[in-house]
């Protein structure tokens, strides 16, 4: 093929990225272009902010202990339901993988079917089942169990937050082992090789790349949930994304707001970042 005709190739195909790009600038760089000079901004009496240059915004949201703290406890709320969403997930994915039964279409819709009602309703379904005198607590007070503190609290909100993200990590998963050829597996076993070791020597390393990416797709969603822990805490668990709602809708504090936005892009980012490093160097050292 002539270069002419490499070039007229490659052009189409790089339009075809335009509809992607313009979306993603529109819905994530331009807020945040919008967020970063509004961040030095004072609040304003007015407006949401007055144009005077000042660094009290990020002074407040990085030398405030309660700000620091709800912070601190959004990433441990993302950390932990996203290593739940890998341990539930992880079975599942492998059976739905390797499984060769005529019901797996059906495995499947069940799977994808949660995806299909929206959260808020998923989480009234919650509210409905964890409530003091909802359908687990009744059931248990039968029993003669409880009734136990199911809402409000961080186990009510990591629960809800597992059960809606979940899908997500079995699809991903999925996909991954579903390319390893289960002949390898196999030829592990023939040599000598215990299901454990096969699982932790071959099925695991060669599925990291979906571990990857399911874990970075759920930790992103809850670590920017806003619902949920709405609902399902009551603000009585507090996370950074209600903290910068509250500052922007209630207070009207958007400097402040911007900056807690900003400080928690920072800090997922920079977790994110090490996380990247460190599963690419295990990979590279099990390749």
């Amino acid at each position: 093929m002539t270069p002419q005709g490499q070039r007229g190739k490659v052009a189409p195909t790089f339009l075809l990225l335009v509809p992607s790009v313009l979306l993603i600038s529109f819905l994530l760089v331009a807020p945040y272009g919008y967020m970063v000079p509004v961040s030095f901004c004072k609040p304003g009496q007015i407006s949401g902010y007055e144009k005077a240059f000042t660094l009290a915004n990020y002074a407040k949201a990085l030398g405030d202990s309660y700000y620091l703290r709800i912070m601190m406890w959004t990433l441990v709320y993302s950390i932990g339901t996203t290593l739940g969403c890998l341990l539930l997930g992880y079975p599942v994915a492998y059976y739905l993988a390797r499984t060769r039964t005529k019901w797996k279409g059906l495995l499947m819709i069940g799977i994808l079917s949660p995806l299909l009602v929206g959260v808020v309703i998923r989480c009234y379904g919650w509210m409905v089942l964890l409530a003091d005198n909802g359908l687990v607590n009744s059931l248990l007070g039968r029993l003669g169990i409880g009734p136990f503190k199911l809402m409000y609290n961080p186990f009510g909100v990591m629960l809800a937050l597992v059960h809606i993200n979940l899908p997500f990590m079995i699809l991903t998963l999925t996909g991954s082992i579903q390319t390893i050829d289960p002949v390898l597996e196999e030829a592990a076993q023939s040599l000598g090789a215990s299901p454990r070791r096969t699982f932790f020597s071959v099925t695991l390393p060669m599925s990291l790349p979906g571990v990857y990416s399911g874990t970075l797709l759920v930790f992103l969603q809850v670590v920017s949930a806003y619902a949920i822990p709405v609902l399902l805490g009551g603000f009585q668990v507090m996370m950074t994304p209600i903290l910068v709602v509250q500052q922007v809708i209630d207070i009207f504090n958007w400097p402040f707001g911007s900056a807690l936005a900003i400080v928690l892009f920072i800090v997922s980012g920079l977790i994110i970042w090490l996380y990247t490093r460190a599963m690419n160097r295990l990979m590279r050292g099990l390749a």
